[in-house]
């Protein structure tokens, strides 16, 4: 099946076709690194992780996911600390890394710090006022919009918009409001880089073209971010790269995933309910959390609550439990094969809520399954597609055992089981039946069986 992706560009879905036959180029706008990562930045980072595996099953990828350490945020981060800017960037770092590798995020291919690429931002700056497209101001070089005929392509936006609207800053120095930033000046405490229009630092949008082109070229198959990065940030970056590029198109398709609101209000530090993956990570399993961000399609928005979260866990519960007990050989995990119409669904723009559907529909058959041979193959199989979207990473005993803060521990449990068997052993059935209807209000749901009492968290 070919593979279909809904480009913002044109509006719809289209068959997805690289540049170059079996190998894909794809960037991702990473995070700016002045503190740690909350829920709705970890969404395109989930999103863009399963993307990257489905398309490295039928491709060559590379894979560039930035990092923004140069940013009046975080210089605003250092002052209001009093700590060096790259002690801050250091940490938030190495925390966005260890937060998404919690929650099944994949290291890109590359990984190209801003910081490392001014040279690059310079050379490209330099192209375009040479070509026309920018213009230098009291210490500034700003990109000329009106200079390039397909500026608000990208957005669906007309200049008229942009200037009524809130989002351009005015300045006596631009020539036009909408003109944006490509170089500013630095004041001797902030920091900053030679250059031919003064020491200063790049402007954001910059950033990202430059440090695109180095890496992946000047054309790439796949730009992604968030919907709110449509503009201004993606369209400045299209303007940029095509006028530095001699007109070359800079992102073949652009993918963007929805918003995320919390308990169905935006999510803000002044309505207090910024969740931070790094404390999440805490309490809630990552898979939890990522499957939770891939419950709903990409596109779509999605609401965040401690309801989304429940739900993910009864269907990881689900999906754990219909492969416990289950000893997978190796030849048998070698030679599985991801279901026809999982794939199909992911390759269908990415549609995981489809892909989950068939996942369980394969729980589901393994379940009703009695030949032992059988049933190995299709846990093998259910393995495989845990290892495509990122889930049953962990062993299915050790997944029922976890426990979160306030919950009954592995060991409280075992031994409440135990009293349990003394009290039946005893002949006490009241006692027995009050320690089953213990454990039922704590969560946990007991099985009696053959080879002994089996247990799991229910919610």
């Amino acid at each position: 099946m070919t593979i279909q992706v809904h480009d913002t560009r044109k509006g719809r879905k289209v068959p997805f076709e690289p540049l170059h036959d079996g190998e894909v180029t794809m960037y991702l706008c990473g995070p700016t690194v002045y503190n740690y990562a909350h829920i709705g930045n970890a969404r395109p980072a989930v999103v863009f992780d399963l993307l990257a595996r489905v398309l490295r099953r039928s491709y060559k990828l590379t894979f560039a996911r930035n990092i923004t350490d140069i940013d009046d945020k975080i210089n605003a981060a250092s002052i209001e600390t009093g700590k060096p800017i790259d002690e801050i960037t250091a940490k938030y770092i190495k925390a966005y890394n260890d937060d998404m590798a919690a929650i099944g995020v994949q290291r890109p291919d590359i990984e190209p710090r801003a910081t490392q690429h001014v040279a690059e931002m310079i050379s490209m700056i330099g192209e375009l006022i040479d070509k026309g497209f920018a213009y230098e101001a009291e210490g500034h070089v700003l990109f000329d919009v009106a200079s390039y005929k397909g500026y608000g392509e990208l957005s669906k936006r007309d200049l008229r918009e942009m200037i009524a609207g809130s989002r351009v800053e005015v300045a006596p120095y631009k020539r036009a409001a909408q003109d944006f930033v490509l170089w500013k000046p630095s004041t001797p405490e902030l920091p900053g880089w030679d250059s031919p229009w003064g020491r200063g630092r790049p402007g954001w949008h910059i950033e990202c073209s430059a440090m695109a082109a180095k890496h992946l070229g000047r054309t790439i198959d796949i730009h992604g971010g968030g919907l709110d990065l449509v503009f201004p940030h993606h369209e400045n970056e299209l303007a940029q790269s095509c006028c530095a590029h001699d007109g070359a198109d800079f992102a073949r398709y652009w993918m963007h995933n929805g918003f995320l609101s919390m308990d169905h209000e935006k999510m803000s530090k002044s309505l207090g309910n910024v969740v931070l993956v790094h404390e999440l990570i805490k309490t809630v399993p990552g898979e939890v959390i990522r499957l939770a961000l891939l419950s709903a399609h990409y596109r779509q928005p999605l609401d965040w609550s401690t309801e989304t979260l429940k739900s993910a866990k009864r269907q990881l519960d689900r999906l754990y439990g219909a492969i416990r007990g289950i000893d997978v050989s190796d030849e048998a995990r070698a030679n599985a094969e991801v279901p026809e119409a999982l794939v199909a669904a992911l390759e269908d723009d990415l549609n995981s809520p489809k892909a989950m559907s068939e996942f369980f529909g394969l729980a589901k058959t393994l379940n009703k399954t009695t030949d032992p041979k059988q049933r190995q193959q299709l846990a093998a199989a259910m393995l495989a597609a845990g290892d495509l979207m990122g889930f049953l990473q962990t062993d299915p005993e050790a997944w029922f055992a976890g426990h979160v803060e306030g919950e009954l521990s592995a060991d409280d449990i075992e031994a409440l089981i135990a009293k349990r068997d003394a009290a039946r052993a005893a002949r006490d059935f009241a006692a027995a039946d009050a320690v089953r209807d213990q454990l039922s209000e704590a969560g946990i749901q007991i099985e009696d069986g053959a080879s002994g009492t089996t247990w799991r968290r229910i919610d």
